[in-house]
């Protein structure tokens, strides 16, 4: 009961001022206030910004790039994960981790061991997501 009433009363936080509370919500407004110093920020999330072909191929290459056992040098979306940037299995499904938060949203296994290059990834994300331009 607790619960629900403070859950109520943070959407009316949100939406109105403590001065046009209802006067049964005014109760809980000094908890909901504790609750959310406890809890520190809350994110507010809005729509996707919309990708691009070159935005996708910046932001694979940056993520890529970030990881510690790719040489940067040697990286281009043609590059093979094993032969050419010398990565083992493990490393390759921290890669694939690294991708999945990057871009929000989980790519199944069966998926992710096709993937033999950045190319792989970026048509996959591409096709994923309807990146057209």
């Amino acid at each position: 009961m607790l619960r629900v009433a403070v859950t109520a009363a943070l959407r009316t936080v949100a939406v109105r001022s403590f001065a046009q509370m209802p006067a049964q919500q005014r109760v809980f407004a000094p908890l909901v206030v504790s609750a959310h110093k406890q809890m520190g920020q809350i994110r507010q999330y809005s729509a996707k910004a919309p990708l691009t072909k070159k935005t996708l191929e910046e932001r694979i290459v940056l993520v890529l790039s970030l990881y510690d056992k790719i040489d940067a040098k040697k990286l281009t979306l043609d590059s093979d994960f094993t032969k050419d940037l010398g990565l083992d299995s493990l490393d390759h499904v921290e890669v694939v981790m690294a991708i999945e938060e990057e871009f929000g949203f989980e790519i199944p296994d069966g998926d992710a061991d096709r993937f033999k290059t950045p190319r792989d990834i970026f048509q996959y994300i591409a096709d994923k997501e309807d990146v057209f331009e």
